[in-house]
């Protein structure tokens, strides 16, 4: 991963390159994030169904409302009301159906 801040935009070096090439360049810099974004949540949702299944074998609930709750309020905190609803649709994933 990058060390640069999230939400800051890297400037080209180089003011007279062509800005349809900068344009490709930072498209497949977004396409390499997608990438990584979707093998993060894909492991994301194999560790959440693992410990529901943990939960439930145990004689526990499937789900732990608390924690949900944290979940959410790391995400509100980080990006937002948008957050929040990201951190909601990761976890409806990593539950399955209610």
């Amino acid at each position: 991963m990058s060390t640069r801040t999230m939400g800051t935009p890297t400037a080209s070096t180089d003011s007279t390159a062509d800005p349809a090439e900068r344009i490709g360049e930072l498209r497949g810099e977004i396409d390499a994030c997608d990438a990584a974004i979707i093998e993060l949540v894909q492991r994301r949702l194999a560790i959440s169904q693992e410990i529901g299944v943990l939960r439930t074998t145990t004689g526990g609930t499937r789900l732990s409302l608390s924690r949900e709750q944290q979940v959410l309020f790391r995400f509100r905190n980080a990006l937002g009301p948008d957050g929040a609803s990201l951190g909601m649709m990761l976890l409806r994933q990593g539950r399955g159906r209610l």
